[in-house]
């Protein structure tokens, strides 16, 4: 099994460690189907990253990214695969009691931050909701000023100021929405952060300091990350090492600045293509059609072969194995 890793220190085992991970959603049979069927939402994923560093995870909705990032903080369950987590050998196998205890250490930063905060909670009742399940959490009399305080503290760290404390989320713009929803995060000291599209449904001009705050956050922190997003730009202005995913599986994985510079599957080099001021090749795109596979049925060879101007004969009978061309590069390709 190849590990996926925007880098480790001494030759060491990463801090975030997943190998193999699957999940497929069952479909029961309905009026155009006879049988029980499965969405193939995720199909063999493995990637690495080590502490304070980030990985980020691309590709078109639908490709996994999001069942990804769910499944490793055990939102759902998966059918298959191992996550280690600092020295925990694997998350998937702990009872709710030990997976209580690591889920402290993670966090999670969704895409919308309208629909992530509770508009009948003061903001300092939700910022401070991680701590709400600590034994250190300030209780009993003079309890309600120290929250004060503490979220307070949040929000000056996320660029607010400490007498929004007593607000609604509705008195706030998108973009400050997101950064409460950072405060948020922030508020258990986590260890590894995973950044759901964060940035998305913001303006463009508030994207880049929503960007630049959870850059220098951290780096600060030293906390590790997974970003998930479907804009490479951002994905490489904030990623130390990228995997591309498509259909849910990853066909490439590289170094940030390589695959900016160098990207070799035609899937990737498609979605550079689409980004503004992108460089198109002649004759790049002659074989898109646009159309992803469907989920449920899976092509036997390579999934993205419909759409690929390299394919051969082979593309369409064996799915390509994600191999490791150079050190540190992965590909899923046989004419890359």
């Amino acid at each position: 099994m190849h590990e996926l890793c925007a880098g480790r220190e001494n030759g060491g085992k990463p801090f975030i460690d997943v190998k193999g991970l699957v999940k497929h959603y069952p479909l029961k049979a309905g009026l155009f189907s006879t049988k029980a069927e499965k969405v193939h939402a995720v199909n063999g994923v493995s990637l690495s990253i080590e502490r304070g560093k980030t990985h980020g995870l691309v590709g078109e909705s639908g490709s996994g990214k999001t069942t990804t990032a769910r499944l490793l903080l055990r939102v759902m369950e998966p059918d298959a695969g191992e996550f280690s987590f600092g020295d925990t050998q694997n998350v998937f196998t702990l009872e709710p009691g030990e997976l209580k205890k690591i889920r402290r250490r993670m966090q999670y930063i969704f895409q919308d931050p309208y629909a992530s905060l509770n508009p009948k909670m003061q903001v300092r009742d939700i910022v401070t909701e991680p701590l709400r399940y600590r034994e250190a959490f300030p209780r009993g009399r003079g309890a309600g000023e120290e929250v004060s305080l503490i979220a307070g503290r949040l929000l000056e760290r996320v660029g607010l100021s400490a007498r929004d404390v007593r607000k609604y989320p509705h008195e706030f713009s998108g973009g400050q929405r997101q950064r409460l929803c950072i405060a948020r995060a922030l508020a258990g000291k986590p260890e590894f952060i995973v950044c759901d599209e964060p940035v998305s449904s913001l303006d463009v001009s508030i994207q880049s300091q929503i960007l630049n705050l959870l850059l220098d956050i951290q780096k600060e922190e030293e906390i590790s990350c997974l970003f998930i997003a479907h804009n490479l730009a951002v994905v490489f202005y904030l990623s130390d090492y990228v995997s591309v995913m498509y259909a849910g599986r990853i066909v490439e994985a590289s170094p940030s600045r390589v695959l900016a510079a160098h990207a070799r599957h035609p899937y990737t080099r498609l979605l550079l293509e689409a980004m503004p001021g992108g460089a198109k090749k002649e004759g790049s795109r002659a074989s898109d059609s646009g159309e992803t596979p469907s989920l449920i049925h899976l092509p036997r060879g390579c999934a993205f072969s419909s759409r690929c101007p390299l394919k051969k004969p082979a593309c369409a009978e064996t799915s390509p194995p994600l191999v490791e061309k150079e050190p540190g590069r992965f590909l899923a390709c046989f004419e890359a």
